[in-house]
C-alpha cells in the first residue's frame, strides 16, 4: 500500500556504520514535532540496531515493527494506539526490537502494506533504516517521500556515501529524492563544498559537532533538540526542517505520483487522452490500432524520451565492448548491469528532470533492457503464465497464456529495435540472420526455442516465435496430477519400456508438448548408459551425468560448413552410445536414426510431426526417402518395423490442454502393411460448464507383445494393467488391482491381422 496523500515517509540511512544516523533520526522526528506542531511518528527498522532507538529516546516501546507486519485487523483510530508508544513529547514510536536479545525478522510486504495504513494517521513519519540496502531497506525505500543519507566531513565516509549512492540510483532512485544531511561538522573537516562536488549533490543542512551536548543527551536518553533546544546543533535541526517543509517535500511528493496525463498512460494506449497526446493519432502500443493490423506509427514522448536516453548511452558507453568482456563472468556482468543502469538513470533525470516516478521508472527498465537484454520480451520472459511468444512485427506481439493465445500490449519501438534484438540472440550461438541466410533457429540462454524469419521472406516485419523453457523442470508426476496429460498406470508402463530399451517415436503436432515429454522420458533413462543428445537447438536438458549434447550448426557466409542432424548421428555412432536421443526427425536423418536403432542402440527416442500413429508411420517412410535413397517402400517399411517398438501420440486439445491420445505398439509386417495395435487411448466425452474436454484414459484390453519378453527378464507388469475400466479418468486416475483375470487374449502370437485404417486413430488391428 503506497503511503498517504497527506503524509511524507523520510527514510534515514547512514552513509557509513558510526556517522550517528540514530541521533540524527531521533532528533530530526523531535524537531518536525516542535517546527510544525504535527502529529509525528519513529520507526526503528534498523535490523542492526539492537534497540539503540529505544536508548536514544529513551521510550521502551509496547510494540515493534515485528508486531506491526503480523498485525491483520483495521488500522483505525481507535487501533493506533495499540501499535505505537506515545511519549509525553508528543513522539509516536515503534521499535525494532524490545532489546538486544530479540532477533530482528519481518516480512517485508506486510509491514509496507501496514505502514501504508498508519500513514494516514500521521503527517510525517521517520524511518530509521540503518547502513545497508537489504530487503527491508529496498521496501521502505520504495515507499519514501525523501532519503536522507547522513554523512559525516570524512574522506572515507564520503567514499562509503558514494557507493551507497550509486546502489540507489542502479536501483532505479531518482537523484533528486536523494537528500544528503552532513553531521558531526568541525573546522578540521571536509568543506560542504568539496563533499557536495563529489557526491553530485547539494547538501541541504549541516549538524555541528558538539560533544558534551551529544553526550549529555545519550546519557540522560532525551534527544539534545527536546533537552537542549537552545543548543547549537538543535538549531541546525530546525532549520533542516524547514528547508524540507519549504517546498522540498512538496515537490518530491508530486514527483512520486504519477499525473494524470500521465506519459505512461498514453504509452498504453490509455483511450482520448492517448489520443490527444498523439496529436488525435492512436498511440502506437494501442492494441486496437494493433489488430487492425495498421502499420503507421506515431511515436509518444516515453517512446521518444527512451530513444533519447539509448543514443545517450551509447555515447557514454562501449555497450558491446563491455558486453563482450562481461561474457561468462557473472560478476562482471552484474557490475555492468549496475553501471549501465547508473548511467541510464543520470541521463533520464538530464533529459527529463520533472519525469513522474512511474514513468522514469519504466524507461529505465526498458531503456536497460534493450541495452543488455531482450528489450520488451524481457517482461514476457520473465512472466511464468506466458508459455509462447509470437513477434508478428515491432508492434504486434502474441502471447499463449494457458492454451490460449491474446495480444499483448508489449511492442517494441521499430523493426531495427527487433532486428537488434534477433542478432542478441543468434550472435551467442555463433549463428547469423541477414538477408542472405533470412531465417534461422537458436535458444535463449534458459533453453527456450527461438525461431526467427526477416525480410523481405516476413513481408511486415521480423517475426519471431519463442517456446519458453518451463522455470521448474516438468516431471512425470506433473504429467500425472498437474496436467491430467495420462493416469498414473500409463505413466509407470512408460517408465518400463523405457527402462528396458524399447525404441520409442514420440508424435503429435507443432505446440503438442513432444520435446517435453521427450526430456520427461529421457530421465527415466538408467544413470549408467551413455547417452548422446542430437538436437537442431539444444533444448534437452537430462539430469543423467553420463550424455554428450550435439547441436547442429549452420552454413558459414562462405555457403560452407554446415553439420546436419544426419551428420552428428552419423558421427555418434563412433562414439560408443548405448543410447541416442534425437530432438526431432524432420528429414532424411530419419533413415540414419532407424538405422541406428536396428544395430543396437537399443532404447533410442525422437520425435515426429503427426497426428496419429497410423501417420506417424508414414511420415518416417516420406522422411527415408528424403535421404534421397532409391530404396523400395517395402524395404523402408521393414526398416520402421524392425526399429520402433511403441509410439506415443500427444495432442493439444481445444482447451488447451495436453493429452496422450494413444500409447501404441508396432508389432510387425502383415505383408506390405506395418501392423499396429493400441494399448491405452484417451476417450473424449464432453464439455464441462468452463468448456473443458470431459474424458477417459482406457486401456484396450490388448497386451503388448515385449510382455513375455519382459517377465522373461524378471520385469513383472500386471496382465489386468491392460483391462478396459470405465472409471479410469483424467483428474483422479483409478489404480487397477484385484485378482488377475482367468484368460486375456494375447496379439501378435498368432497370424497379424492386416490392420483397417479408422477415422480416430487409424489403428486398425
Amino acid at each position: 500500500m503506497a503511503i498517504h496523500e497527506s503524509s511524507n515517509l523520510i527514510a534515514v540511512l547512514g552513509g557509513k556504520g558510526g556517522v550517528g544516523k540514530s541521533v540524527f533520526a531521533a532528533n530530526l522526528a523531535h524537531a518536525f514535532i516542535k517546527e510544525m506542531k504535527a502529529k509525528t511518528l519513529l520507526i526503528d527498522c534498523d535490523p542492526k540496531s539492537c534497540g539503540d532507538q529505544n536508548f536514544i529516546t529513551g521510550i521502551r516501546p509496547t510494540k515493534t515493527v515485528m508486531d506491526l507486519a503480523a498485525f491483520t485487523g483495521a488500522i483505525t483510530a481507535q487501533t493506533v494506539g495499540t501499535l505505537v508508544t506515545a511519549h509525553p513529547s508528543g513522539l509516536n514510536y515503534i521499535g525494532a526490537v524490545m532489546g538486544p536479545d530479540q532477533v530482528f525478522n519481518v516480512q517485508v510486504d506486510l509491514l509496507r502494506k501496514n505502514i501504508g495504513s498508519l500513514s494516514q494517521h500521521f503527517k510525517y513519519i521517520i524511518i530509521d533504516l540503518g547502513c545497508d540496502l537489504g530487503p527491508v531497506q529496498t521496501g521502505m525505500i520504495e515507499d519514501a517521500t525523501a532519503i536522507m543519507i547522513v554523512t559525516t566531513p570524512e574522506v572515507l565516509v564520503v567514499n562509503q556515501t558514494r557507493r551507497m549512492m550509486n546502489d540507489l540510483l542502479s536501483m532505479s532512485v531518482p537523484a533528486e529524492f536523494i537528500q544528503i544531511a552532513l553531521n558531526k561538522v568541525s573546522r578540521n573537516g571536509l568543506d560542504a563544498g568539496a563533499i557536495s562536488q563529489s557526491l553530485r549533490r547539494p547538501v541541504l543542512g549541516g549538524i555541528p559537532q558538539d560533544d558534551a551536548t551529544a553526550i549529555a543527551a545519550l546519557q540522560r536518553s532525551v534527544p539534545f533538540v527536546v533537552g537542549a533546544p537552545t543548543s547549537p546543533a538543535s538549531s541546525a535541526y530546525h532549520e533542516m526542517v524547514r528547508k524540507l517543509t519549504g517546498g522540498v517535500l512538496q515537490k518530491l511528493k508530486a514527483a512520486s505520483k504519477p499525473k494524470i496525463t500521465s506519459l505512461a498512460k498514453e504509452s498504453v494506449g490509455g483511450g482520448t487522452s492517448a489520443a490527444a497526446g498523439n496529436g488525435g493519432m492512436p498511440s502506437m502500443m494501442d492494441p486496437k490500432n494493433a489488430r487492425k493490423g495498421s502499420r503507421k506509427r506515431e511515436i509518444n514522448p516515453l517512446t521518444m524520451l527512451k530513444m533519447q536516453v539509448h543514443h545517450g548511452l551509447i555515447k557514454e558507453m562501449d555497450l558491446k565492448k563491455d558486453i563482450m568482456n562481461s561474457e561468462n563472468d557473472p560478476a562482471k556482468a552484474v557490475e555492468l548491469k549496475n553501471r549501465t543502469q547508473r548511467t541510464i538513470s543520470e541521463l533520464t533525470d538530464r533529459l527529463s528532470p520533472g519525469l513522474p516516478r512511474e514513468d522514469r521508472t519504466r524507461v529505465i527498465k526498458e531503456t536497460l533492457d534493450e541495452a543488455l537484454g531482450f528489450g520488451p520480451l524481457e517482461e514476457l520472459l520473465a512472466d511464468p503464465a506466458v508459455t509462447e511468444i509470437m513477434v508478428n512485427g515491432c508492434d504486434m506481439i502474441y502471447v499463449e497464456k494457458s492454451g490460449k493465445l491474446t495480444l499483448s500490449t508489449v511492442t517494441f519501438t521499430s523493426n531495427q529495435q527487433l532486428r537488434n534484438v534477433i542478432e542478441r540472440i543468434v550472435a551467442p550461438l555463433g549463428r547469423r540472420i541477414d538477408e542472405r541466410t533470412p531465417y534461422v533457429d537458436a535458444r535463449l540462454p534458459d533453453g527456450s526455442r527461438v525461431n526467427a524469419i526477416i525480410e523481405p521472406l516476413s513481408i511486415d516485419g521480423p517475426a519471431v516465435t519463442i517456446r519458453k523453457f518451463p522455470a521448474e523442470r516438468i516431471t512425470d508426476k506433473d504429467y500425472v496430477d498437474r496436467f491430467g496429460s495420462m493416469t498414473r498406470p500409463m505413466m509407470d508402463f512408460l517408465k518400463i519400456c523405457v527402462e528396458q530399451g524399447l525404441n520409442i517415436v514420440i508424435s503429435g503436432g507443432t505446440g503438442s508438448g513432444k520435446t517435453t515429454l521427450l526430456n520427461v522420458m529421457s530421465s527415466f533413462i538408467p544413470s549408467n548408459e551413455r547417452i548422446v543428445t542430437v538436437e537442431d537447438a539444444a533444448e534437452l536438458q537430462l539430469k543423467q551425468e553420463h550424455v554428450v549434447r550435439l547441436e547442429t550448426r549452420p552454413a558459414n557466409l562462405e555457403g560452407t560448413g554446415e553439420v546436419s542432424i544426419r551428420d552428428l548421428i552419423k558421427n555418434s555412432l563412433r562414439m560408443r552410445p548405448d543410447r541416442i536421443v534425437v530432438g526431432e526427425c524432420r528429414d532424411g536423418a530419419a533413415l540414419d536414426m532407424l538405422a541406428a536403432m536396428n544395430t543396437g542402440h537399443d532404447g533410442s527416442m525422437t520425435t515426429v510431426h503427426a497426428n496419429t500413429p497410423r501417420e506417424a508411420i508414414a511420415r518416417l517412410e516420406t522422411l527415408c526417402l528424403m535421404a534421397g535413397m532409391d530404396l523400395p517402400a517395402k524395404a523402408i517399411r521393414e526398416q520402421v518395423a524392425g526399429a520402433v517398438n511403441l509410439i506415443i501420440q500427444i495432442s493439444r486439445m481445444s482447451d488447451g490442454t495436453r493429452k496422450l491420445l494413444y500409447i501404441t505398439e508396432v508389432v510387425g509386417m502383415q505383408g506390405d502393411t506395418v501392423t499396429l495395435q493400441d494399448i491405452f487411448k484417451y476417450k473424449e466425452e464432453g464439455f464441462d460448464k468452463n468448456r473443458k474436454i470431459i474424458g477417459q484414459f482406457q486401456a484396450l484390453g490388448l497386451i503388448p507383445t515385449f510382455i513375455e519378453e519382459f517377465e522373461q527378464k524378471g520385469i513383472s507388469i500386471p496382465r489386468n494393467l491392460f483391462i478396459s475400466s470405465e472409471s479410469a479418468s483424467t483428474n483422479k486416475p483409478k489404480q487397477i488391482g484385484g485378482p488377475k483375470p482367468p484368460s486375456v487374449p494375447r496379439i501378435g502370437a498368432g497370424p497379424a491381422i492386416p490392420p483397417k485404417k479408422t477415422g480416430t486413430g487409424g489403428n486398425g488391428v
